[in-house]
Order: structure tokens, then sequence, then C-alpha cells
């Protein structure tokens, strides 16, 4: 059992309105910058950051360098169902969600090569659902037994790729959903797989990615993921 000096220090950085703020708006398992977080938060950006910073010294948050920026999460699955508990029998308050943009490109793109915006997220997490991949630390995916079939089933050969300097299977964080898709090696060969069978097309001169008439039928075939509704859902 936690010791009730350890339980104090967790409900003191609670206790404030600020750090709480900041907190909520990390339950949905997206990552956020120190300005985004001021923003909802209502404070200032160094404001924000003195209170990021005794999160994250009291474990409650990992921070993601990614290119000039840092993005904070919260640090496990545990903390979010704690906080969620928490909110449980807490009066019904609403914290300003950091904005979203709304179009193609955050829809749908190749980030190095891989599958990201909402759709390479849907299909990261239907991937983990059917234990294709699963997480592996902070950084990485491994792929159980279960993935060996499939991604063989897709004509990827993982001795091969595990073979490249490049890594296998990086949790990308992608900069629209604030969520980690499947990068490295591997999310390129899975990409370049739906390309081949022409699920996905590319845009020329663009980042853009477009799922064709086949891959709707395909994908929602392999994975579950149901495009056409995800389209409408996102651009609602």
């Amino acid at each position: 059992m936690p010791a009730a000096k350890d339980i104090a220090i967790i409900g003191t950085l609670l206790g404030d309105e600020t750090r709480a703020a900041i907190v909520a708006a990390l339950l949905a398992g997206r990552a956020f910058t120190a300005r985004e977080l001021a923003h909802g938060a209502g404070v200032t950006p160094q404001t924000a950051s003195f209170h990021l910073s005794k999160l994250d010294g009291a474990g409650l948050l990992n921070i993601l360098p990614q290119g000039r920026h840092r993005f904070y999460r919260l640090a496990s699955p545990d903390i979010a169902d704690a906080i969620e508990a928490l909110a449980r029998i807490a009066p019904n308050t609403k914290a300003k969600p950091a904005a979203k943009r709304r179009n193609d490109v955050c829809f749908a793109r190749t980030c190095y090569n891989h599958l990201a915006g909402c759709l390479g997220i849907a299909v990261t997490e239907a991937l983990q659902a059917r234990d294709v991949i699963k997480l592996s630390g902070e950084n990485d995916f491994l792929v159980p037994a279960t993935g060996e079939q499939f991604f063989k089933d897709l004509g990827i050969d993982l001795v091969k790729l595990r073979k490249r300097r490049r890594l296998l299977a990086r949790q990308c964080l992608d900069w629209s959903e604030r969520k980690p898709h499947l990068g490295g090696s591997l999310g390129q060969a899975m990409t370049d797989a739906f390309v081949k069978q022409r699920w996905l097309r590319k845009q020329s001169n663009s980042r853009n990615v477009h799922v064709t008439d086949i891959g709707h039928r395909a994908i929602k075939k392999l994975l579950g993921v149901d495009v056409e509704a995800l389209e409408r859902t996102f651009f609602a």
C-alpha cells in the first residue's frame, strides 16, 4: 500500500487547477506542446512550463522531443486510468481542448514514407488490437508471433527488414493526431504493400494519400477499419 505522504504528493499536484487542466487535456492519449497546453489551460507558456516541470518531476509525464518541439503526454495508461477514476467523483468541468486541424493532409498522408494522420493512427491501433504489433518501451513496437504471419500474408519479409540499418518498428509521434503511428522500415513496407495492392494512392507532388474503392473494402476486411465512417466522423 502506498504511503500517505506519496498519495498526498499526487493530491497536491492535481489539486492545482492549472495542472489539473493540463492533465485533463492529456487524457485522450495525445501529446501536446507546452504552448498548446498553456492555451488550453488559459495560462502563459511560462506558467505552463513551470507546472509541466512539476508533473514531470513526479513521474506523471513523458517528454518526447520532435524536431524543434517538445511534446508532453501522460507517462502510462495507468496514470490515465487513475485520473479518470478521480474524474468520476469530481464535479463536472470542461477543459478547453487544443485546436485540431481538419483537412485532407491531417486525415491521411505519408510521413517518411509510412502512413500517418487519422488513418495511420486507426490502422496502427487496429494492428495493436489484433496483437499484430505491441508497444515496446516508449519508442518502439515489437512484432509477436501473431504479427509474423500477418505481415507474411501481406508479402512483407520481416527477416529482410530486420537486417536493415533502419529501425524496424518505431512509435512515430503523429503531429496532427498526437498519438504514435507505426513508423520505421515496417511502417514503410506496410504502406508500400497497401499502395502495391492499390488500396492507397499517393497524390503527385504531395504527401496526401487517398483510399481507393478497393482499399475501403480491403482495409475494412483486413483490419476492421471502416474508412468511410472514419472520414465522416473526422470531417464532421
